[in-house]
């Protein structure tokens, strides 16, 4: 039991000795350490809305939604009320021959919004383990048909899709591929269609078109060897919150097409309404032949993903069991009932209330809120696609000239923001903002004063 009397200071000292945490070098919070050159580690005592409590009453407003999955905000009372019904009925069940009402209503929910063809759900426990499940069916559909030949993958460039091995092996991270390159496999990367890329007199939709060629080229060489093509939807987000015109996705399906390879689009971090529409998909008006969710799946409550596949895709590993066809993938909490029923009540909420418009006119206001912030000396790009927007920060926004990496200038926007009672989490240089869809006028004002200020305070020598 957590006590409400307990300073930071104590919680910190039992989390140094006992937590490991993710994606963070430990030392940089360790003990010993001034109290200048420390990253203070936040213990959170609670949450509500957009907004995170430590244990001594500080509050910090969650401009990330807890690295993008809080869609409604903190404890959203609709989903609290789901899991806690449901706790009252199943908790769990294995999902190998059995089922419940929670997984098969989830699935007929997530297939009637989904892009058109996708036709069966596959449920995984979180987003890398969703692109295992991805990658291993496209390589096990090609097999079963008999085109053997077919053991590749094609990536973009600067593309990120987890931190699971085979996740990890279509991700263009360089500071992840270089660590763990002897372990990973070896895809093809495409030209990301990033229009931060773009030559000069070139717009984004020109660019995309650039990287579509880049594609083409390449389909051409070894289209014949492809199992895959895996991308991330409009937004490359943990390479930078980088982005692209739809277009690109448009012609990446042709191409697939042309060559006999299937497209997975990786909609983890951008589906359920972050970017305008439901789905990425949608704004290009394709269907993919594998469709990953996860983060929002459950509005930040609880571990889910789903791996959504078209008819042809199932139909491939539908077969006596002697041929030896099955998928062979499980994990032990499959489908697990208090995950989904949270689930249901996440696109119950999409059902019934009018998010999609609220997200676009919050998206609006984000865009309108961090206009002037374009014109920093230091900022080169400030860039947006629905409720997602990024901040580009540079030694000198004229010449995009970047930062030196070992000065951790994001980190000193981060601490900055922390003082005043907001969290951003920067990737590297590139603040962004991802709140969740709760946020109202004056915690948009109150973000939009801090991020101005964290900027500055990075940029000074």
């Amino acid at each position: 039991m957590i006590s409400l009397e307990a300073s930071n200071a104590s919680w910190n000292a039992r989390d140094l000795a006992a937590l490991w945490h993710p994606c963070t070098q430990m030392h940089d919070h360790a003990d010993g350490r001034t109290e200048t050159s420390a990253i203070p580690l936040l213990p959170i005592r609670s949450a509500l809305g957009a907004w995170l409590t430590d244990m001594e009453g500080r509050r910090y407003l969650d401009a990330v939604s807890s690295w993008w999955t809080c869609l409604f905000g903190h404890r959203d009372p609709r989903l609290v009320a789901a899991i806690k019904a449901q706790l009252d009925e199943l908790d769990h069940v294995l999902l190998a021959g059995f089922g419940h009402a929670p997984a098969i209503e989830l699935a007929e929910s997530l297939l009637r919004v989904a892009p058109p063809g996708l036709a069966k759900a596959f449920y995984a426990d979180n987003g890398s383990a969703a692109v295992e499940v991805a990658l291993k069916m496209a390589f096990h559909f090609h097999r079963n048909r008999g085109d053997v030949q077919r053991k590749k993958f094609i990536a973009l460039g600067n593309g990120y899709h987890g931190e699971t091995l085979g996740a990890l092996a279509v991700t263009d991270v360089p500071l992840y591929r270089q660590t763990y390159a002897p372990l990973l496999l070896e895809p093809l990367f495409a030209p990301s269609p990033d229009s931060y890329l773009a030559e000069p007199g070139e717009d984004a939709e020109a660019c995309a078109l650039r990287a579509a060629e880049g594609l083409r080229e390449l389909l051409e060489r070894h289209g014949h060897t492809i199992c895959a093509m895996i991308l991330e939807p409009l937004v490359q987000c943990a390479g930078g919150m980088r982005m692209h015109h739809p277009r690109y996705l448009a012609e990446a399906r042709q191409l697939c097409d042309a060559h006999g390879v299937l497209l997975i689009a990786d909609e983890i971090a951008v589906g359920f309404g972050r970017t305008g529409t439901l789905f990425v998909c949608e704004q290009a008006g394709i269907a993919p032949d594998l469709m990953l969710l996860s983060k929002g799946l459950t509005g930040g409550m609880l571990p889910l993903a789903a791996v959504l596949v078209t008819q042809r895709i199932y139909d491939a590993f539908y077969a006596e069991h002697a041929t030896g066809k099955a998928f062979l993938h499980s994990h032990s909490y499959t489908g697990n009932p208090l995950a989904c029923s949270v689930a249901r009540a996440v696109l119950a909420t999409f059902a019934n209330e009018p998010v999609l418009e609220r997200n676009r006119a919050t998206a609006a206001r984000m865009s309108a809120l961090a206009a002037p912030l374009a014109e920093h000396p230091n900022v080169a790009q400030v860039r947006q696609t629905g409720m997602i927007l990024a901040i580009e920060m540079v030694a000198d926004a004229r010449t995009r000239w970047p930062f030196e990496a070992r000065e951790r200038r994001g980190l000193r926007a981060y601490r900055h923001a922390l003082s005043r009672g907001v969290l951003l989490r920067p990737l590297g240089d590139v603040l962004y903002w991802m709140p969740p869809y709760c946020i109202d006028e004056d915690e948009l004002a109150l973000l939009t004063t801090v991020t101005h200020e964290a900027i500055d305070a990075a940029s000074t020598p």
